[in-house]
């Protein structure tokens, strides 16, 4: 069974299909959960695992798992079980003699949910969080560099952590370069006030030698979790100020949403914002449609007048003397 692992991940996913080092570590991340599920109900070791072991039932009991004791959303559920069948269409080819127990692997259907909205801040509910910082601290400045980033580019906090000085272009027009899923670039411009914070944070942090931008305070990159600890901070900070903030579960893909969303209120077409944001179709993109009310209210406004159905104004009405004599008898 190692052997074939081994082969999974270096011949098919580095191989033949050109996986990110993001991928390998996501497939790599659920095998290791697995493998260590099939060992506490088996009790044996990992390492003495066996293709046999490797079936649909465990593979079902595995899935429960993951809502029941590891609280996980469908969507995380799904993404576990399409590793599984990914391997298992891998075993097939290297193994036919189990065709069949890895075909009922294959078989086991993806769980539909109800895909909540994205979390996002409107414009001046951004404000209000980049408010929060102190701009005059070192911290300050990359935290402030940092959000500002994310919202002016809509980055996936992925991107803008591996982001390096060599990929950022302050003279005019001033640009980055980020590097995305399925190892696509991408070019996004600049800020004015983005570039300003990134200078002043260049100048800040000469005495490290990392090439990464957004470091933290011992000169390492930073990391996923560290960027969502601060955003919440700022955030609880921000909502103490100005109660009438929404309690959302605020992360750092928030600015993401918040920047597709600012795009679409801003009139830019859909096909522009999903090269702008690098997703791979514009029905990713069109989710944001059904985000945000006012977009609504606008597009049914237009149709409503389009359609011809809207009335002439009223005309004022006016009570008769009879019916004011008569309201004054009573």
């Amino acid at each position: 069974m190692l052997g074939l692992i081994q082969s999974f991940f270096q011949q098919h996913l580095q191989g033949a299909c050109g996986a990110s080092p993001h991928t390998i570590r996501a497939y790599r991340d659920t095998l290791i959960l697995f493998l260590e599920f099939l060992a506490k109900r088996s009790r044996k070791k990992a390492e003495v695992l066996e293709l046999a072991d490797f079936t649909s039932e465990q593979v079902l009991e595995f899935l429960e798992h993951l809502e029941a004791q590891r609280g996980n959303k469908p969507v995380t559920r799904n993404c576990r079980l399409a590793v599984l069948r990914g391997l298992a269409r891998h075993l097939l080819r290297h193994d036919p003699s189990h065709s069949e127990q890895y075909g009922r692997i294959l078989s086991i259907p993806s769980k539909r949910y109800q895909r909540s909205p994205p979390v996002y801040l409107e414009p001046e509910q951004f404000r209000a969080v980049l408010g929060e910082i102190d701009p005059e601290t070192p911290l300050g400045i990359r935290d402030s560099a940092l959000f500002l980033f994310l919202y002016n580019t809509g980055a996936r906090v992925s991107e803008a952590l591996q982001t390096t000085w060599a990929d950022v272009h302050m003279e005019r027009p001033a640009q980055v370069r980020l590097h995305g899923k399925g190892n696509k670039d991408r070019i996004c411009l600049l800020w004015k006030q983005t570039v300003n914070l990134l200078r002043q944070l260049r100048a800040s942090c000469k005495e490290f030698t990392q090439p990464r931008v957004f470091l933290n305070s011992h000169g390492q990159p930073m990391t996923r979790d560290g960027v969502a600890y601060l955003l919440r901070r700022y955030y609880r900070s921000a909502r103490r100020r100005n109660s009438s903030l929404p309690q959302p579960r605020i992360h750092p893909h928030a600015l993401r949403h918040s920047c597709a969303v600012a795009l679409l209120q801003a009139g830019i077409e859909l096909t522009v914002i999903r090269d702008y944001l690098g997703h791979s179709s514009v029905a990713t993109t069109g989710r944001y449609l059904q985000t945000n009310l006012a977009m609504k209210s606008d597009a049914l406004g237009r149709f409503w007048k389009h359609a011809g159905l809207d009335p002439k104004a009223p005309k004022k009405w006016q009570p008769s003397r009879g019916l004011l004599n008569f309201l004054e008898s009573l």
